[in-house]
């Protein structure tokens, strides 16, 4: 019963632990692997702007899944992200659609400006009333 309160204040406890060990794997890998995944995992969390815990969980245990391949495989870093690391990330990203923080303010703005078209229309004169003056 505390579990499911806790849980429902925080988030999914399985996916902090997904997370935290993802995150751990990481850390872990030799150089230069580390510093490069590292450097994009920080990235993905600053510009990813997804919202959802099992969506970000699932995509660090993926991207430390690619990580530890490519430093098993002696695969050099720019061959892993290319001529530009910001659109490996972006692009990587992109592969876990989910709800990003964004679309909750592309919602509200959408909510606001058909709020004030009807205020718009509400306050419009109607012919009826004399509002149209001849």
């Amino acid at each position: 019963m505390t579990a499911k309160w806790i849980e429902a204040l925080t988030g999914s406890l399985e996916q902090k632990k997904q997370y935290r060990e993802a995150k751990a794997r990481l850390k872990a890998l030799p150089a230069p692997y580390d510093a490069a995944a590292n450097g994009v995992e920080r990235y993905l969390m600053y510009s990813g702007d997804i919202t959802d815990g099992d969506t970000i969980a699932t995509m660090i245990v993926d991207l430390a899944d690619l990580w530890e391949r490519a430093a098993a495989d002696g695969t050099p870093v720019r061959d892993v992200v290319g001529a530009d690391p910001v659109e490996f990330a972006e692009t990587f990203a992109q592969a876990y659609a989910a709800k990003r923080w964004i679309d909750k303010e592309r919602a509200r703005l959408h909510s606001v400006i058909d709020e004030a078209e009807a205020i718009e229309g509400a306050q419009a004169p109607r012919e009826s009333e004399g509002g149209a003056a001849s």
